[in-house]
C-alpha cells in the first residue's frame, strides 16, 4: 500500500474508507461540491447515492453516482442492445455523475483507490437502496478539462468519443 506523508502524518492509503453520506452530512457535501467541483453541486434526482472518502475524520473526496441518462448515443452503440432492451436494463447502469478529490489531498493514486473502493460497495448499497443491482458503472470526461487519468488507473475502458467528451465505462461485476 502506497504511504505519504502529509506534514508530520503519515498516510497509508490502506486507511481511506468510504461511505455513503448521512443525511445529517448532505449539506456539507453539497456546499463542498459547489465550491469546488468545476460544474458545482447535483441534486439527489430519481436514484442518486453520495460518498465521502474519508482518512480518519477528515474528507478527502465526493463521489455521486446516479440513475443513467435515458438516451446516451455512444453507450448504446458500445452495449450494442436494441431499443426494447435498453429500457429493460437501464436501470442496472449507474453514472458516477461527479468525483471530486478535495483541495489539498490530490495525491498520487488517491483517486483510483477511493474509485475502487466504491465499486467494490456501490452494487450492495444500490440493492440495498433501491432494489435492485448494478451490472456497468459509466462515466463522461471532459477531454478539454481532464485526462481521465482516475479512471485510466482504476481500469475503467474508454469506450467512445462523441460531441468531444469521453465515455468511459467499468464493470462491476
Amino acid at each position: 500500500m502506497v504511504i505519504i506523508h502529509l506534514a508530520g502524518d503519515v498516510l497509508n492509503l490502506g486507511e481511506i474508507l468510504v461511505q455513503p453520506v448521512h443525511p445529517f452530512e448532505e449539506q456539507r457535501y453539497q456546499e463542498l461540491m459547489q465550491k469546488h467541483h468545476c460544474l458545482g453541486s447535483l441534486p439527489k434526482i430519481s436514484e442518486t447515492l453520495w460518498y465521502v472518502a474519508l482518512w480518519g475524520d477528515h474528507w478527502v473526496a465526493l463521489l455521486s453516482f446516479s440513475a443513467s441518462a435515458l438516451k446516451c448515443a455512444a453507450r448504446d452503440r458500445w452495449i450494442g442492445w436494441n431499443l426494447r432492451h435498453q429500457y429493460d436494463r437501464l436501470k442496472l447502469i449507474v453514472n458516477n455523475s461527479r468525483f471530486l478529490i478535495l483541495p489539498d489531498w490530490h495525491i498520487r493514486n488517491l483517486g483510483s483507490r477511493i474509485l475502487s473502493l466504491c465499486q467494490k460497495r456501490l452494487d450492495t448499497d444500490w440493492q440495498k437502496t433501491f432494489g435492485h443491482s448494478v451490472v456497468l458503472l459509466e462515466t463522461f470526461v471532459d477531454p478539454e478539462r481532464f485526462q481521465g487519468t482516475v479512471y485510466k488507473a482504476a481500469n475503467w475502458l474508454l469506450c467512445a468519443i462523441a460531441h468531444k467528451i469521453h465515455y468511459v465505462t467499468s464493470a462491476v461485476m
